[in-house]
């Protein structure tokens, strides 16, 4: 029964102590925002993060609808705030875009995802 004791107080001790929970980096924004339509071609897409990112395991890319990338290839971190990423991009023509970006955040996580947007015709716009 002595062992039973001792068990159950340093399960307690246990279950008590704090936990520390890391959360993954989360999209926050998007510029242009997910699912929507502009009538002006963006000239960058810009995403931000709840955590930091690693420079050089991030990656971000704007393709077309064939699955062309269409984005100048310059994509980075800001200088400034290392939980913003984004690219420059040519004149758009109207029609749908998909941003893909897969980036490590600082906690080691990897978080890979895509969305679309859709540059319209004047008058097009939602």
């Amino acid at each position: 029964m002595k062992h039973l004791g001792s068990l159950g107080l340093l399960l307690s001790l246990i279950v008590g102590l704090p936990v520390s929970v890391h959360a993954h980096a989360a999209l926050v924004k998007s510029t242009p925002a997910r699912g929507t339509t502009v009538v002006q071609p963006p000239q960058r897409v810009e995403l931000v993060f709840s955590e930091r990112l690693e420079p050089a395991y991030s990656t971000l890319a704007v393709l077309d609808s064939a699955g062309q990338q269409v984005d100048l290839r310059d994509g980075s971190l800001s200088p400034t705030d290392t939980r913003r990423v984004s690219v420059s991009l040519p004149p758009l023509l109207p029609g749908t875009y998909s941003v893909r970006f897969r980036v490590l955040s600082v906690d080691g996580h990897i978080v890979e995802s895509e969305f679309q947007f859709t540059v319209g015709a004047r008058g097009a716009a939602r």
